[in-house]
């Protein structure tokens, strides 16, 4: 299970420590490559991309809506 929150303006996912105010961009969820999942990209300020991805959708949706609640809070 992966931590909700680290510490504040800071959001864990995969095992990354993303810093809120250092994302410009998230995309919509899509079918993944490969037969990979699914993922969503995260875009970073200074041109720095991460790309997480799931077995399921609804897995991808989700942790996409708890990184955008994460993002309105901060």
């Amino acid at each position: 299970m992966e931590k909700l929150k680290m510490a504040e303006g800071v959001y864990e996912i995969q095992g990354y420590a993303i810093v809120l105010d250092k994302v410009a961009f998230l995309t919509r969820v899509f079918k993944a490559e490969d037969e990979e999942g699914f993922q969503f990209n995260i875009r970073f300020s200074g041109d720095l991309r991460l790309t997480p991805k799931f077995p399921t959708r609804h897995e991808a949706d989700l942790q996409r809506s708890l990184l955008i609640n994460a993002l309105n809070e901060k």
